[in-house]
C-alpha cells in the first residue's frame, strides 16, 4: 500500500481544481453534524430565511420584538440551517474492472478519491467501499480536510479480485449504511447475472444515486483480429473465434445496446447514468461531465 505522500491518484494540479467544487444533492437529508452546506430545512443560523407566526413552546429568543413594537403581534425568525451531506462511493473491484491501460478500477480509485476530497474539504461526511464487503464490514467514515490523506491510502489499497456479484454486493452496502445522502457507484456493470436486481436495491434505499459505467477503450474499440481464445477473468469461460468485420460490427451493437440498457434503465428509475471511458481525464469528467448530471457545481 502507497504511502499518503507518494499517491498518486490526484495531482497538485487536480486538487487546485477540486478545491472550487461542491457536491450537492436534489434531495434534502437530515445530517447529523453541522457542516457547511445551506439546507432546504429551517434551523438556527446566521443566515435569516423567513418568518412565522409565534405558537407555544417555540424558542423566546427569536422573536422579533421589532416587528412585535409595530403590529403587536409574536413573530418567529428563521434561519437557514447548515448541515453536512452523506456522501459514499461503492466501488466494484472485481477481475473484470481489472483490464484496460489505465485499468477500468485504477480510473475508478482516482474517481472516487476526486469526489471524496471535495466532500471532505466541505465538511461532509465521507464513506468509500467495495462490493465485496460483508454486512458487517462498514468502511471507515471520513470528515474533514485532515482526513484526506488517510482517505488515499484507503483508496490506494484496494485491489482487484473480489468474487460478489453485483446484487449481493450492492444488497450488503445497503445494509452496512442504514443512512441516505448520495451514492455514487462505479463500476462496469458487467455481471453474467445482470446489473438490474443490483440498482432496484439503490431505489428502495431512496438514497441520491449516480452510476458511472466505466469501460476503458479496448472494449469501446477493440483492435484485435485473427483466431483468438477468449477467456472469462471471472468463471474462466472459454471461447474460441474468428475476428472479422462482421463480428467486430456485432460486438459494437452488442455493446451499444448493452449502454443503451443501462442508461434506459437507469433514467426510468431516476438514478443518473454516466458512461465514463477510461481514456478521458478524471478532471473533465468530474469538472464538466458530473457538473452537467447535477452532482457538482
Amino acid at each position: 500500500m502507497s504511502t499518503a505522500k507518494e499517491s498518486t491518484l490526484l495531482s497538485p494540479e487536480l486538487l487546485a481544481q477540486l478545491e472550487r467544487l461542491e457536491l450537492v444533492t436534489r434531495k434534502v437529508f437530515r445530517g447529523r453534524m453541522k457542516g457547511e452546506r445551506r439546507s432546504k430545512r429551517k434551523g438556527q443560523s446566521v443566515e435569516f430565511a423567513d418568518f412565522r407566526n409565534y405558537v407555544a413552546g417555540d424558542d423566546l429568543r427569536l422573536l422579533d420584538w421589532n416587528l412585535y413594537a409595530r403590529l403587536d403581534k409574536l413573530i418567529v425568525k428563521l434561519f437557514l440551517e447548515e448541515e453536512d451531506l452523506h456522501f459514499y462511493t461503492l466501488i466494484d473491484a472485481s477481475m473484470s474492472m481489472d483490464f484496460g491501460t489505465p485499468s477500468k478500477l485504477e480510473y475508478a480509485k482516482q474517481l472516487a478519491a476526486a469526489l471524496a476530497f471535495i466532500g471532505l474539504i466541505r465538511a461532509d461526511r465521507v464513506r468509500i467501499e467495495t462490493l465485496g464487503q460483508g454486512v458487517s464490514e462498514r468502511g471507515p467514515v471520513w470528515r474533514g480536510r485532515p482526513s484526506v490523506w488517510r482517505m488515499l491510502q484507503q483508496v490506494d489499497s484496494i485491489q482487484p479480485g473480489e468474487s460478489s456479484n453485483l446484487a449481493d454486493g450492492v444488497k450488503n452496502f445497503c445494509q452496512r449504511n442504514p443512512g441516505r445522502g448520495i451514492v455514487v457507484f462505479i463500476s462496469d456493470l458487467m455481471d453474467k447475472q445482470g446489473y438490474e436486481t443490483a440498482l432496484k436495491y439503490f431505489v428502495s434505499h431512496q438514497v441520491d444515486c449516480y452510476v458511472i459505467q466505466v469501460l476503458s477503450q479496448e472494449e469501446l474499440e477493440p483492435d484485435v483480429q485473427g483466431d483468438l481464445r477468449l477467456v472469462d477473468c471471472e468463471d474462466q469461460d472459454e471461447a474460441e473465434v474468428t475476428v472479422s468485420a462482421p463480428l467486430l460490427n456485432r460486438y459494437k451493437k452488442t455493446l451499444n445496446s448493452f449502454v443503451q440498457g443501462a442508461q434506459e434503465f437507469c433514467s426510468r428509475r431516476g438514478i443518473h447514468y454516466l458512461l465514463a471511458n477510461n481514456q478521458l481525464p478524471v478532471e473533465n469528467l468530474v469538472a464538466s461531465h458530473l457538473r452537467r448530471r447535477g452532482l457538482i457545481r
